[in-house]
């Protein structure tokens, strides 16, 4: 940990990414601030929230932690896993969610959070889009992106038969983990979209031990505490219920399709 104390604000939103950066903070016990960038309004396109994240995306912070020698030090970060990997550098000095740098472990680690960033979020995300959001539902788009999930869902059903193999975990931090005997931050920004698998319209139970990971993970009290950050997780209790979903629903497609018109009206 570092000799300061942390002087951490979270601006966030109650999304898969928004989730990623909450859930490690949690984690890892630091103290923040939490702005809530409401993107239903499109707060996060305004310009003071530009200055801290240009791509006008959640989450981000700004670390104004002083430096080791007292001297004033503020830092933005934007984009998920990027966050992620600056908390952990800075802050897990006893690595906690992560392993030492230039580890083999520690390079698994930024694998697999490539691999999410790159694939699992967008695939997911395109899922979600088609299945919720779109005025006009087009079963090719639907199959295309829940297929692509799925098998995205079975590498890491694959990745955890794998560890549970070769892995031995302690009765304290029972496995199997998607790298090493630990839960890191590549196991909590998957953990993130897989979540929100029944809002994608995937059924996470056909995947035996990816189901069981996302139980040990959602066990846990600092993940249940992330997730309700900056607002109460409201998406599985509303699934309970056909009107709760179609509510849900209702309302995050009114705001989606808001902003994509008026991104479309800007860049024609």
């Amino acid at each position: 940990m570092a000799s300061q104390q942390p002087d951490i604000i979270l601006y966030t939103s109650g999304t898969p990414n928004g989730q990623k950066a909450s859930i490690t903070l949690e984690e890892l016990g630091l103290p923040y601030k939490v702005e809530n960038v409401q993107i239903s309004k499109n707060v996060q396109k305004e310009n003071w929230f530009l200055q801290i994240n240009p791509n006008g995306r959640i989450p981000a912070i700004v670390d104004n932690t002083p430096s080791a020698d007292g001297q004033p030090r503020s830092k933005r970060i934007f984009e998920s896993g990027a966050l992620m990997l600056y908390l952990c550098e800075r802050y897990d000095k006893d690595h906690k969610l992560c392993y030492a740098y230039d580890t083999d472990q520690y390079w698994e680690v930024v694998e697999w959070l490539i691999w999410m960033q790159s694939g699992l979020g967008p695939m997911q995300g395109q899922a979600n889009h088609f299945y919720r959001y779109a005025p006009e539902k087009m079963d090719y788009s639907i199959k295309r992106y829940q297929t692509e999930t799925k098998r995205l869902y079975q590498v890491l059903e694959d990745r955890l038969e794998e560890q549970s193999v070769s892995i031995k975990t302690s009765s304290g931090n029972p496995g199997p983990w998607i790298v090493g005997d630990r839960m890191t931050i590549a196991d909590l920004a998957v953990f993130s979209w897989v979540n929100w698998a029944e809002w994608a319209g995937v059924n996470v139970t056909q995947f035996k031990l990816v189901k069981e990971w996302l139980d040990r993970i959602n066990a846990r009290p600092a993940i249940q505490s992330g997730l309700d950050v900056p607002e109460p997780f409201e998406m599985k209790r509303k699934m309970q219920t056909k009107e709760g979903e179609e509510e849900y629903a209702q309302m995050h497609s009114n705001w989606v399709m808001k902003s994509q018109a008026e991104d479309a009206e800007k860049h024609i």
